[in-house]
Parts: structure tokens; sequence; C-alpha cells
């Protein structure tokens, strides 16, 4: 699983915390309808969410395999170096550490580039998701008159308790199955890598060397 997937879906799917004390006041008001949903609960099996992952993951081996080559051409770099150290003069010790300095930078550079792709990415292929959840939503609360659905599953921490009969995930759950998957974002099949960039293991700038 992505450790990055779930602040992106979150990204993607927000509906506005409302402050305890106003929906207090407003739900004494005649005609006041309220209902929350578990957006948390919502995503995790909505249509479509289980092919999205699947591609994610699908995408996410083209991401490991361009930050493996990286960072093996790195450490055999630093290897080499290390190597041939004793027997290099300070001249070619300093040309040698600015080519391995200039070889870390550029992976560096590279595997935060790699990053923002994926999490766009990732945003790419939730969007057609949340979107359908979304309308899903709006069109439940105009046919059913509710004045507020609130979310319980984002993660604000506004609600503490809540009565359950106000609790209209399941439904929303139900017309999202009849709905069906949704269609595909643009350029869902197009190679793009995903997943968190990471150093790899063994990796170090070499120690100065001494005079």
């Amino acid at each position: 699983m992505l450790r990055t997937r779930t602040a992106v879906i979150a990204a993607a799917f927000v509906l506005a915390a409302v402050p305890a004390a106003t929906l207090a006041a407003q739900s004494a008001t005649p005609g006041f309808k309220v209902g929350y949903i578990n957006s948390a609960q919502i995503l995790q099996t909505a249509p479509g969410r289980a092919e999205a992952d699947a591609q994610i993951e699908k995408e996410l081996a083209g991401f490991r395999a361009q930050v493996k080559r990286m960072g093996d051409s790195l450490n055999a770099m630093v290897a080499d170096f290390r190597k041939a150290e004793a027997t290099l003069s300070p001249a070619a010790k300093e040309t040698r550490m600015r080519s391995i300095q200039q070889k870390e930078e550029e992976y560096q550079q590279r595997t935060e580039q790699l990053q923002q792709q994926a999490q766009q990415r990732q945003l790419e292929l939730i969007r057609p998701i949340t979107d359908q959840v979304q309308k899903v939503i709006a069109e439940m609360r105009k046919e059913e008159g509710y004045s507020l659905i609130f979310d319980v599953g984002n993660g604000a921490g506004v609600v503490v308790a809540a009565d359950t009969t106000l609790d209209i995930t399941p439904r929303v759950l139900t017309r999202l199955q009849a709905a069906g998957r949704p269609a595909a974002a643009s350029g869902a099949t197009r190679p793009a890598p995903s997943g968190p960039a990471t150093q790899p293991a063994g990796v170090q700038r070499p120690k100065p060397p001494r005079e």
C-alpha cells in the first residue's frame, strides 16, 4: 500500500467541516434535516476503487525500476571510489567526490520530481470515483430534502458522537453500486510512476580526503 495514497485521496474528497455549535443551532430550525456520511468507508468500497488501486500498483513498478537503476549507479560510484581512494591523488579524489556529489544531487532531484508526478497520477486515477461520490451525495441531498450532509470520515475530529439513524453511508453505497464503475480518467492507461521516493540504502557521500 502506498504511503501517499491516503493523503492524496483525502485531498481529492473534502466536505466542509461544520463546527458542532453551528450544527446544533441550525438543527433547531424547523424543517432543518441533517444526515452524515463516512467518506473513508465509501471510498474504500466504491465502484472502480479496486481497479484504480490495481492501476496505481502497476505503475508503481515503473517508478521503483527507475529509482533502483539510479540508486544502483550511485552506489557503484561510491564503491568504486572507496576501492581506489588510497591510490588517488588529492586532486583526483576531489574530482571523483564532485562527480559523486553531482550524481547524488541529480538522484534527489529526479526522485522528488517522480514523487510529484506520482501524487498527480494518483489524483487522476481517483478523481472519477470521488466525482461520482460527490454527485450521488448531492442528488440525495436534493431529492430527500437534506439541509446538510456532513462527513465523519475526513479525520477533522469535529463530530465525537452522532445518532446512527442519521447515517446515510449505506444508502450512498447502494446508489454507487447501482450507478456502476465511473468512466476512467483520461490517459488512465499511460505509464506513470507512483509511490514514495526513498534514498537507496547504503548511499553516503564519501568523507573528504585527509590532508
